[in-house]
């Protein structure tokens, strides 16, 4: 009877040294995870927070350049990419930029959102000899990746939603662009769609991190375009009557 008492006693502080072990285990296994996934987020959003600035104040760089943000069943651009191009307009016409990079998609037959995107500009005003239009633009590590490498560009003012900008310049800077931003409204008309996109954005803002560390490839890496500096350098040579 003393043997079994004496196997029981044994047991119980075994058993609970390897509870004690098993939930270290599972915090530092949660601890982990947390940092893995908080960690990237944060140094995506914070560090494209330090480049935000208030329209008036955004220093001037050569390009805006304009992310796709859909269009409506008419082929028009939607309320917020009308909004970001406004803003690009304004940036044009206030002499903050020379010119205006449009990167959208075009990918399917009968969407085109580099073209819609330029015919708005030209309707606001801006000549269509200051627009650039990036056909591949398929996602933000895509477009800023595409913008470096393919269009050479070197400095740039990234236009976008207020929620997607940090995001979007992150990107743009780990491209190797020296880019500000300028945030235009997310007011929408569906706020449960805008809700749900600040809930992605945090997911965004890991994969964006996870690109740039490996240096993802667009999906159309490379084509044959008229680098920006050459249009900026066009737009701004006086033609026959002496006006730029």
């Amino acid at each position: 009877m003393g043997e079994i008492q004496d196997a029981v006693v044994t047991t119980l502080p075994r058993a609970r040294v390897r509870r004690t072990r098993t939930r270290r285990v599972l915090a530092w296994g949660t601890a982990a995870t947390v940092v893995a996934v908080v960690a990237p987020v944060t140094w995506a959003q914070v560090s494209g927070r330090a480049h935000v600035h208030d329209a008036a104040d955004v220093p001037q760089r050569t390009v805006a350049l304009v992310l796709g943000a859909g269009l409506r069943p008419d082929g028009e651009p939607s309320t917020y990419l009308r909004r970001r191009l406004d803003a690009a307009a304004d940036l044009v016409d206030r002499g903050v930029v020379e010119v205006v990079l449009v990167s959208g998609d075009s990918s399917r037959d009968g969407y085109d959102e580099p073209t819609a995107m330029t015919d708005y500009l030209v309707a606001a005003g801006v000549p269509a000899e200051r627009i650039v239009q990036d056909y591949a633009g398929l996602d933000t590590h895509d477009s800023a990746v595409r913008a470096a490498t393919v269009f050479g560009v070197r400095d740039a003012v990234v236009v976008t939603q207020d929620y997607h900008l940090p995001r979007a310049i992150f990107s743009a800077r780990q491209a190797g662009i020296d880019a500000v931003g300028v945030a235009v409204s997310s007011e929408s008309v569906e706020p449960r769609k805008a809700a749900w996109y600040r809930v992605r954005e945090g997911l965004a803002s890991w994969r964006a991190v996870l690109d740039a560390v490996t240096s993802r490839e667009p999906a159309r890496p490379w084509s044959d375009e008229t680098p920006v500096d050459e249009v900026a350098a066009r737009a701004a040579t006086p033609d026959a009557t002496g006006r730029p």
